[in-house]
């Protein structure tokens, strides 16, 4: 049990179905949390256990679904699953979602008593076909064993939960813009405050959260706080889904301790880099975080030793850069995307993004001037925390902010080329 998360999941990637699921303890943390606690009680569990979201911003869990308003004029609350996993180099929802969908449909019944919602939300990345049709034949399979419906488990509880396919866009995965894409608006993040806590869906108090995190949530119900707090390495708490893309041996998963070390994850893992290659850095949480050098390889993977090292552990799904692929069009690559995704509702995010396309087309083009490099950084600022709606500009500065300190010899090489 030192792998909770992955325990259902096996190598012929086939669906684990409620029975599969029963077999190995499944939905006996909703047992015990409907019969032996009260919401309250689930959340102080959850707050003790020291769950920390996993969506990329660290926020505890627990301490999270406290903030929701308590009040007895029975006003709806909801409960939102953030399962719209776009961003680039990230692909550990998925693994959950298409082979063990129970754990995460168990995850929200437990989060839904806990802030006593009786509505719920399953918001899927529309291009992940076949999550969407195992989520289906699973939320059946819930609702025929009577963990979900009226009355869960023959209590007072009762839950409904919808599955929403969203229509393919980056944004929704900010968590306003997803509210609005919910209520059939136009995708766009919302001024905070007032917070989805108190205010969210439909005006109502909403706790959205992502899939790997409500994941975490039956196991620490089932086996309790000490035995979840005894998996981790580190200061945080528990497992976390790590990976690897780029060009290391063996691209992949796997459930490790938090507070692994980044070098454990490409050499033991990843099974380091492939013959004749080198590895030259490394975003390491997905496309919106900082890059990191080889020198950060022995920093664990914990929130707090990433941020210190100078970037973020993000969704902790590590990208590589090896020594072969030019830094400059990989951060072009990822400003493209980032560029396409902007939703368009703020100044910096809408005109700063395509400028930095802009730039970094001509510099590759050999049209760049050595002052472009200082416009860029500039924009970096201007795309910064605090100066748009949502955290989209922000990430999509971090690899452009950092490549530029990392590796501006190569964007003065483009342009000293051309000026030869």
């Amino acid at each position: 049990m030192n792998k909770p998360l992955t325990k259902n999941i096996r190598p012929d990637r086939a669906f684990a179905t409620l029975a599969d699921y029963e077999s190995t303890g499944g939905y006996q943390g909703l047992s015990k949390a409907i019969a032996e606690l009260q919401p309250n009680e689930v959340q102080q569990r959850v707050k003790d256990a020291g769950l920390r979201g996993r969506g990329g911003a660290g926020f505890g869990t627990g301490l999270k679904w406290s903030l929701v308003p308590v009040d007895d004029t029975g006003q709806a609350r909801y409960l939102i699953a953030n399962a719209d996993e776009m961003e680039p180099g990230t692909f550990k929802d998925r693994l959950l979602l298409e082979q063990d969908p129970h754990q995460l449909i168990e995850g929200m019944i437990i989060a839904a008593y806990a802030i006593q919602a009786n509505r719920a939300y399953i918001f899927l990345r529309g291009e992940y076909h076949v999550a969407k049709l195992r989520l289906e034949q699973a939320l059946l399979e819930a609702k025929s064993k009577g963990y979900l419906g009226e009355h869960v488990l023959d209590s007072e509880f009762s839950l409904d939960i919808v599955l929403h396919t969203g229509a393919g866009r980056y944004i929704c995965g900010e968590e306003t813009a997803l509210l609005n894409a919910l209520e059939g608006k136009r995708a766009t993040p919302r001024a905070k405050p007032p917070f989805p806590l108190v205010s969210g869906l439909w005006g109502k108090p909403t706790v959205v959260n992502n899939v790997e995190t409500l994941c975490n949530v039956p196991h620490i119900l089932n086996y309790g706080v000490e035995w979840y707090q005894g998996l981790a390495r580190g200061v945080d708490k528990g497992t976390k889904l790590f990976g690897a893309s780029g060009r290391v041996k063996h691209p992949g998963l796997w459930e490790l301790p938090m507070g692994t070390s980044i070098r454990e994850i490409i050499e033991q893992h990843a099974g380091g880099m492939r013959d004749g290659y080198t590895l030259r850095g490394f975003l390491p949480g997905g496309a919106s975080t900082d890059f990191l050098l080889p020198e950060h390889l022995d920093v664990v993977m914990d929130f707090e030793a990433v941020a210190k090292a100078g970037s973020r552990m993000g969704t902790g799904v590590i990208i590589v850069l090896d020594d072969k692929t030019c830094p400059v069009h990989m951060v072009l690559n990822l400003e493209q995307f980032f560029a396409q995704e902007s939703c368009g509702w703020c100044t910096p995010c809408r005109d700063g993004l395509p400028w930095t396309v802009t730039l970094l087309k001509d510099i590759i083009a050999g049209k760049g001037r050595i002052e472009d490099l200082d416009t860029l950084a500039g924009l970096t600022r201007m795309l910064g925390p605090g100066n748009t709606f949502c955290a989209l500009a922000p990430g999509a500065a971090e690899p452009l902010q950092s490549a530029l300190k990392y590796f501006r010899a190569d964007f003065e090489r483009y342009i000293a080329m051309e000026r030869a």
